[in-house]
């Protein structure tokens, strides 16, 4: 098949307009006082261990429900390792900190486990954009295809799969099932799926889906900004537009470009991915110059507004309900999560038999956390 030729064989409406992010932001809660801020971080340090509950976030969410993780026994990462750790946890609840997608993929893992989160309105725009039912009308018109959902997808598209992948090892499996002579068929974001198929050659028939987040990156504001910093190296996530993936040093997924800030050498880092994993980095790369890639013009309101509206509704006010009252607690009916847990395992034991082909989440020390 000609790697230029990417079949786009369904076309939706935009599934993240101005409504669905404006009630987003909305749902947003302020920022509390310091006083109050530490008050809630050592509370909910405390329910956490009361209620024998441990804290899973996404590199995305707020910095100090990442801190706030760490400092507990929790994880900060990528959500294939959010996954094999809610699994691998002995904690009998589950607070994840991130989107729906997440949380659902948790309890599909851990059906025996109870599974919060902070605000259960925090989705998707590629889950949103891709509904169960003209989905599996999409498969059904394709029987001839491997089904490979990317995990920013409902229980129900997960049910339908053959497959799950994360950015972190989505190149490795989709390059193992070309190797076995597959056809595949890909859900839900384009730019991932192009990136895929590019590196590969596999014969993809795709879903037409984007992050409103990476979707933004522009191509040509990238090329200016990389003239103002000569010696930066740039970091692209694989959800972005195929004229910013171009331009990239290193194409990855979080923690396959936090581990490149990490280990770099260069003076300064051009980041194209959510501007919540500038925390991480932050903290593990202390010293190096961070800039965000630029999501509009200079006459925009703002040059970089790369930040999902759902991860910004996660706070420790959301995490304090979970673990106080029992709020947003995750179900997963049967027997759609049976069905989607095959293609979740799976993944997980193809990442577990070929351990080089993904990234680990990076370690070291934390400012005021310790070893992280």
């Amino acid at each position: 098949m000609d790697t230029d030729e990417i079949v786009y064989d369904y076309t939706r409406q935009d599934a993240s307009g101005a409504s669905c992010t404006a009630h987003a932001w909305a749902k947003v809660p302020a920022a509390l006082p310091p006083a109050e801020r530490e008050a809630a971080k050592a509370r909910i340090a405390e329910l956490l261990k009361a209620r024998d509950a441990v804290l899973v976030a996404h590199y995305y969410v707020d910095g100090d429900l990442q801190d706030l993780a760490l400092a507990t026994g929790g994880i900060v990462a990528d959500s294939l390792e959010m996954a094999r750790f809610g699994r691998d946890h002995a904690a009998k609840t589950l607070v994840v900190a991130g989107v729906r997608f997440m949380g659902e993929s948790a309890k599909i893992l851990s059906p025996d486990k109870r599974v919060l989160m902070p605000d259960l309105d925090a989705t998707c725009s590629l889950d949103l954009g891709c509904p169960a039912d003209e989905f599996a009308a999409f498969c059904d018109a394709h029987p001839d295809r491997e089904v490979v959902v990317y995990a920013n997808t409902s229980a129900a598209v997960k049910a339908r799969a053959d497959w799950m992948v994360t950015s972190s090892c989505a190149l490795a499996i989709v390059e193992h099932l070309k190797n076995q002579g597959r056809k595949i068929l890909w859900a839900p974001d384009r730019h991932l799926g192009r990136y895929i198929q590019e590196q590969t050659g596999a014969d993809m028939l795709m879903w037409n889906g984007a992050c409103i987040v990476h979707d933004e990156f522009k191509g040509l504001e990238l090329d200016l900004l990389k003239r103002e910093h000569p010696g930066a190296m740039v970091l692209v996530h694989p959800e972005s537009p195929a004229s910013v993936v171009a331009q990239a040093d290193v194409v990855g997924s979080t923690s396959q470009l936090l581990n490149a800030v990490i280990r770099g050498d260069a003076p300064a880092y051009i980041v194209a991915t959510d501007n919540g994993i500038l925390h991480r980095m932050r903290q593990l790369a202390p010293g190096k110059t961070l800039i965000e890639a630029p999501t509009a013009g200079n006459s925009a309101t703002c040059k970089s507004c790369a930040h999902c509206p759902w991860m910004a509704m996660n706070a420790l006010q959301g995490v304090l309900a979970c673990l106080e009252h029992g709020a947003g607690e995750i179900t997963v009916p049967e027997p759609t999560r049976a069905q989607a847990l095959g293609c979740i395992e799976r993944m997980l034991d193809f990442v577990q038999r070929h351990p080089a082909a993904v990234a680990k989440p990076a370690q070291g020390f934390v400012p005021n956390v310790g070893v992280a």
